[in-house]
């Protein structure tokens, strides 16, 4: 049996002093086939760790609806990490970040309902069945039983959120209560307020930070006084939103920092080794006065790229390792072009103006209150009798991008990020409404908030009332446009292609000449897309792909450059930071 605790300086292994040396890497942003390259690719890296968030709304979307299969199969992703012969780190949260949409909470956990990230009996009620169910399959799975789990966090950040204490104790009594033994830690930023708002005694403290190593280590060791220093999360790049830049670090400032934290002596997890994807609409949001959803792709600048491929970061860092650890003398290959081709999009119909078939109501009805978790709702109202123009005004902001068309006839945009308001309507019958939810906010205290139309509008200062709130299920149309054309009618065009592969491939798809919206091969939901960039390619993973004939949806909310569907041989993610 093979034994790991925390000792007076060091992490213990089987009696001996043990340095983690982790990187991060979310399963559910891989596509599961892809997992045990990636794993490999950390351990040739010199690693011996991987940690991984568990994402509580992609287990259960809809409340009891509990699935730990396919994507969601963390049980098969923890034992590649033991075939591997590498540990792992796993973070339930239940709030995980991670700029993953709504931080890891569902939308059925509602903030209106609950306190969330707290004491409150009725989200600690939800909190406990889902950690149970995840430790149901991290419990057999810990070092001292076989497996590759040697640490569990608690929560995440939690400092940079609260200070309620009866909610961490409470955490950890359900962690322990299901049967976790190996030892336990809290993550936060190293500020002396966060670290003591963070934590408890029992358990021990991490930092977050990826500059400044030495200064911010000494910071933890203040409120971590005894056992091994550890950066959980070593930021080695960053997000991206839309409409920024695709941001990255400089690779040997990173592998400098990376070197401070080894000399003195600190174990770490780096994030990201590899990001990944945000693939269908995962993707989370920051709102710091600014509403910025976040792209599709998460690549982070990592040291593995979005497809998998080792970047001069992973060969920097390598280097850095080996002056303190093994390294294997095996490297990855580098990486090779993408086949480049292109296909001719056909128009297959309109697919936005499905028969207002909701439920009438005077309000406008939110996404919440649908329980839609897709993309688009669409609102309809009839204007007054002999309306000939005026002002549509909203007194609480839209969630989080409209189109407006009048009798079907578009007269204007609403955009969240640019703090509209408002709209002129021309003389006609009936208002449509088209609201794009366009990502979660994962950090702060926007957790949970709802989404689409949160309160009828003031025309000409009156409120407008009587509204069709209609659900759009963007990939069940997806899914009936690849079998049959849509409907014909006014509103966005749904376009298809197909196009033939000698082999199954990792594939990037260009979309700098389309306007917004969102694209599936053979029914696998890339994700979205936008002109906003910064991101100009869609990465489409080999185990989507098939040799022989391949189908291309895109269901375009505005309009397209060009009817082509242009694939390239590498990914294109935007115009650099400086």
């Amino acid at each position: 049996m093979t034994t790991f605790s925390i000792g007076d300086t060091d992490f213990v292994r089987d009696g001996a002093p043990h340095r983690i040396l982790s990187g991060a890497l979310h399963y559910f942003r891989v596509h599961p086939d892809q997992w045990q390259d990636r794993i490999r690719k950390a351990r040739l890296m010199g690693l011996n760790t991987i940690e991984t968030y568990v994402a509580w709304n992609a287990h259960e979307p809809r409340r009891g609806e509990w699935d730990a299969t396919g994507w969601n199969d963390l049980g098969r992703f923890l034992d590649l990490i033991t075939a591997e012969g590498m540990d792992a780190i796993v973070r339930p949260g239940p709030y995980i970040c991670a700029e993953w949409r709504n931080g890891g909470l569902p939308t059925w956990v509602d903030a209106d309902e609950r306190t969330l990230r707290s004491s409150d009996p009725a989200y600690l009620a939800d909190v406990t069945g889902f950690l149970r169910r995840v430790y149901e399959i991290v419990a057999p799975r810990q070092i001292h039983r076989g497996g590759s789990v040697v640490l569990v966090q608690i929560e995440n950040e939690y400092g940079a959120y609260g200070s309620d204490k009866a909610y961490l104790e409470e955490l950890v009594r359900v962690t322990r209560g299901a049967g976790i033994e190996v030892p336990l830690t809290t993550v936060d930023q190293p500020t002396d307020r966060m670290l003591a708002d963070g934590s408890l005694p029992e358990l021990h403290r991490t930092g977050s930070f990826g500059s400044r190593s030495a200064e911010r280590l000494e910071t933890l060791r203040r409120h971590q006084q005894t056992g091994p220093l550890m950066c959980s999360e070593f930021w080695d790049g960053w997000f991206d939103w839309w409409g920024g830049v695709h941001h990255t670090t400089d690779v040997a400032a990173t592998a400098a920092e990376l070197d401070t934290l080894l000399a003195a002596g600190a174990s770490v997890n780096i994030y990201m080794f590899h990001g990944g994807t945000n693939f269908g609409l995962t993707n989370g949001a920051n709102h710091k006065g600014r509403y910025l959803p976040l792209v599709t792709s998460y690549d982070y600048d990592a040291p593995l790229d979005e497809a998998g491929n080792p970047t001069a970061k992973y060969f920097a860092l390598r280097d850095v390792i080996a002056k303190y650890a093994p390294v294997p003398a095996e490297v990855p290959p580098p990486a090779r072009p993408a086949p480049a081709f292109t296909a001719q999009l056909t128009a297959a119909g309109t697919w936005t103006d499905v028969e207002a078939n909701g439920m009438p109501a005077d309000e406008p009805t939110s996404f919440d209150d649908l329980g839609h978790l897709s993309a688009l709702v669409r609102y309809d109202a009839e204007l007054p009798e002999g309306f000939g123009g005026g002002i549509l005004r909203w007194e609480e902001e839209i969630r989080d991008l409209a189109w407006v068309s009048v009798d079907g006839q578009h007269v204007g945009t609403l955009s969240r990020t640019r703090h509209d308001r408002a709209v002129t309507l021309p003389a006609g019958r009936r208002v449509s409404i088209l609201v794009e939810d366009q990502g979660r906010v994962n950090y702060d205290h926007r957790l949970g908030e709802h989404k689409g139309m949160i309160v009828a509008p003031l025309l000409d200062g009156a409120s407008l009332r009587g509204w069709t709130s209609t659900p759009l299920d963007v990939a069940e149309i997806a899914e009936r446009v690849a079998t049959g054309p849509a409907p014909a009618g006014e509103g966005p065009v749904a376009y298809t292609a197909e196009f033939r592969l000698d082999a199954a491939s990792d594939l990037f798809l260009d979309t700098a000449l389309w306007s917004k919206g969102y694209a599936f091969v053979n029914g696998f939901f890339l994700g979205r897309y936008w002109r906003n960039g910064p991101q100009r390619t869609l990465f489409v993973p080999e185990p989507a792909t098939r040799t022989g004939a391949n189908r291309l949806v895109v269901l375009e909310l505005e309009n397209l450059l060009e009817p082509i569907a242009s694939f390239v041989a590498e990914a294109a993610l935007g115009d650099l930071s400086e």
